[in-house]
Protein backbone atom coordinates (compact mmCIF):
# COMPACT_ATOMS: atom_id res chain seq x y z
CA UNK A 1 0.00 0.00 0.00
CA UNK A 2 1.32 3.79 -0.61
CA UNK A 3 1.92 5.94 2.52
CA UNK A 4 0.84 9.06 2.82
CA UNK A 5 3.44 12.29 3.71
CA UNK A 6 2.63 11.21 7.35
CA UNK A 7 3.58 7.93 7.64
CA UNK A 8 0.47 6.61 8.19
CA UNK A 9 -0.69 3.71 6.20
CA UNK A 10 -4.07 3.95 3.70
CA UNK A 11 -5.95 0.83 4.78
CA UNK A 12 -9.36 2.64 4.13
CA UNK A 13 -11.34 1.71 1.50
CA UNK A 14 -12.78 4.33 -0.97
CA UNK A 15 -16.32 4.63 -0.68
CA UNK A 16 -16.72 7.32 -3.67
CA UNK A 17 -14.13 8.76 -6.14
CA UNK A 18 -13.95 11.52 -8.93
CA UNK A 19 -12.43 10.76 -12.30
CA UNK A 20 -12.43 12.93 -15.80
CA UNK A 21 -15.78 10.90 -16.65
CA UNK A 22 -17.66 11.37 -13.48
CA UNK A 23 -18.01 10.48 -10.19
CA UNK A 24 -17.96 7.12 -8.69
CA UNK A 25 -19.72 5.66 -5.71
CA UNK A 26 -20.42 2.53 -3.89
CA UNK A 27 -24.14 1.77 -4.05
CA UNK A 28 -26.61 0.02 -1.85
CA UNK A 29 -28.14 -3.31 -3.35
CA UNK A 30 -31.50 -1.78 -3.34
CA UNK A 31 -29.80 1.40 -5.42
CA UNK A 32 -28.06 -0.13 -7.57
CA UNK A 33 -30.44 -2.48 -8.79
CA UNK A 34 -33.54 -0.44 -9.15
CA UNK A 35 -35.08 -1.08 -12.31
CA UNK A 36 -34.63 0.98 -15.97
CA UNK A 37 -32.86 3.54 -14.01
CA UNK A 38 -33.93 7.00 -15.31
CA UNK A 39 -31.26 8.83 -16.67
CA UNK A 40 -30.26 12.53 -15.39
CA UNK A 41 -32.20 15.07 -17.55
CA UNK A 42 -30.52 18.40 -16.16
CA UNK A 43 -34.02 20.25 -18.22
CA UNK A 44 -36.54 18.73 -16.99
CA UNK A 45 -37.78 16.58 -13.72
CA UNK A 46 -39.22 13.59 -13.58
CA UNK A 47 -40.75 13.56 -9.74
CA UNK A 48 -41.35 10.47 -8.18
CA UNK A 49 -44.66 9.81 -6.16
CA UNK A 50 -45.09 6.98 -2.79
CA UNK A 51 -47.85 5.26 -1.78
CA UNK A 52 -48.46 2.69 0.84
CA UNK A 53 -51.00 0.35 2.64
CA UNK A 54 -51.33 -2.27 4.58
CA UNK A 55 -53.51 -5.74 3.42
CA UNK A 56 -53.15 -7.27 6.94
CA UNK A 57 -52.51 -10.61 4.99
CA UNK A 58 -52.05 -13.32 7.36
CA UNK A 59 -47.85 -13.99 5.78
CA UNK A 60 -47.49 -11.31 7.87
CA UNK A 61 -46.42 -9.38 5.04
CA UNK A 62 -49.55 -7.05 4.71
CA UNK A 63 -47.24 -3.32 3.52
CA UNK A 64 -47.53 -2.45 -0.15
CA UNK A 65 -45.46 0.13 -2.17
CA UNK A 66 -46.56 1.58 -5.41
CA UNK A 67 -43.68 4.12 -6.89
CA UNK A 68 -43.72 5.90 -10.08
CA UNK A 69 -40.68 6.93 -11.54
CA UNK A 70 -41.02 8.76 -15.14
CA UNK A 71 -43.48 6.83 -17.21
CA UNK A 72 -43.47 3.79 -15.12
CA UNK A 73 -45.43 2.50 -12.21
CA UNK A 74 -44.08 -0.22 -9.83
CA UNK A 75 -45.91 -2.11 -6.87
CA UNK A 76 -43.51 -4.26 -4.33
CA UNK A 77 -44.06 -5.98 -1.58
CA UNK A 78 -42.53 -3.44 0.91
CA UNK A 79 -40.57 -5.13 4.23
CA UNK A 80 -39.82 -2.19 6.50
CA UNK A 81 -36.91 0.03 6.56
CA UNK A 82 -34.47 -3.09 7.26
CA UNK A 83 -35.08 -5.28 5.05
CA UNK A 84 -35.03 -3.50 0.85
CA UNK A 85 -37.17 -4.76 -1.45
CA UNK A 86 -36.34 -6.89 -4.47
CA UNK A 87 -36.33 -4.83 -7.09
CA UNK A 88 -36.22 -7.00 -9.39
CA UNK A 89 -39.41 -8.66 -8.93
CA UNK A 90 -42.00 -6.29 -9.29
CA UNK A 91 -45.89 -7.70 -8.07
CA UNK A 92 -46.84 -5.22 -11.01
CA UNK A 93 -45.33 -3.39 -13.83
CA UNK A 94 -46.83 -0.75 -15.71
CA UNK A 95 -45.39 1.24 -18.43
CA UNK A 96 -47.26 4.60 -19.98
CA UNK A 97 -46.29 5.51 -23.60
CA UNK A 98 -48.47 8.60 -23.81
CA UNK A 99 -48.72 10.11 -20.74
CA UNK A 100 -46.92 9.83 -17.52
CA UNK A 101 -48.38 8.81 -13.97
CA UNK A 102 -48.23 12.12 -12.05
CA UNK A 103 -50.05 10.86 -8.50
CA UNK A 104 -51.16 7.82 -7.39
CA UNK A 105 -53.58 6.91 -3.92
CA UNK A 106 -54.77 3.37 -2.34
CA UNK A 107 -58.77 2.80 -1.34
CA UNK A 108 -57.80 2.09 2.24
CA UNK A 109 -61.37 0.99 3.04
CA UNK A 110 -61.78 -1.68 0.24
CA UNK A 111 -58.25 -2.89 0.44
CA UNK A 112 -57.45 -6.66 1.34
CA UNK A 113 -55.22 -9.38 0.31
CA UNK A 114 -56.81 -10.21 -2.79
CA UNK A 115 -57.38 -6.99 -4.21
CA UNK A 116 -56.96 -3.58 -3.86
CA UNK A 117 -57.69 -0.42 -5.55
CA UNK A 118 -54.71 2.00 -7.10
CA UNK A 119 -56.56 5.29 -8.16
CA UNK A 120 -53.40 6.79 -10.39
CA UNK A 121 -53.58 10.47 -12.01
CA UNK A 122 -51.95 11.22 -15.34
CA UNK A 123 -49.99 14.52 -16.82
CA UNK A 124 -52.64 14.58 -19.85
CA UNK A 125 -55.33 14.85 -17.05
CA UNK A 126 -56.69 11.33 -17.07
CA UNK A 127 -57.37 9.36 -14.28
CA UNK A 128 -57.16 5.56 -14.09
CA UNK A 129 -58.20 2.95 -11.07
CA UNK A 130 -56.62 -0.57 -11.54
CA UNK A 131 -55.76 -3.44 -9.38
CA UNK A 132 -52.37 -4.04 -9.02
CA UNK A 133 -52.80 -7.59 -7.11
CA UNK A 134 -55.23 -8.61 -9.51
CA UNK A 135 -53.25 -7.09 -12.62
CA UNK A 136 -56.56 -5.54 -13.63
CA UNK A 137 -57.85 -2.50 -15.31
CA UNK A 138 -60.71 -1.45 -14.14
CA UNK A 139 -61.95 2.04 -15.77
CA UNK A 140 -59.87 4.76 -17.12
CA UNK A 141 -62.07 8.28 -16.73
CA UNK A 142 -61.45 11.11 -18.58
CA UNK A 143 -59.91 9.60 -21.37
CA UNK A 144 -60.87 12.38 -24.01
CA UNK A 145 -58.60 14.85 -21.60
CA UNK A 146 -61.69 17.07 -21.81
CA UNK A 147 -60.93 18.29 -18.06
CA UNK A 148 -57.26 19.38 -17.70
CA UNK A 149 -54.97 19.05 -14.90
CA UNK A 150 -53.71 22.21 -12.60
CA UNK A 151 -50.76 22.39 -14.41
CA UNK A 152 -52.21 22.97 -17.93
CA UNK A 153 -54.05 26.07 -18.78
CA UNK A 154 -57.07 26.12 -21.26
CA UNK A 155 -57.76 28.84 -23.75
CA UNK A 156 -61.50 29.39 -24.47
CA UNK A 157 -61.54 27.14 -27.43
CA UNK A 158 -60.72 24.13 -25.08
CA UNK A 159 -57.44 23.54 -26.43
CA UNK A 160 -54.19 23.02 -23.68
CA UNK A 161 -52.03 26.44 -23.89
Amino acid sequence: MATEGGGKEMNEIKTQFTTREGLYKLLQHSEYSRPNRVPFNSQGSNPVRVSFVNLNDQSGNGDRLCFNVGRELYFYIYKGVRKAADLSKPIDKRIYKGTQPTCHDFNLLTATAESVSLLVGFSAGQVQLIDPIKKETSKLFNEEGLLSSPNQATSPGGTVV
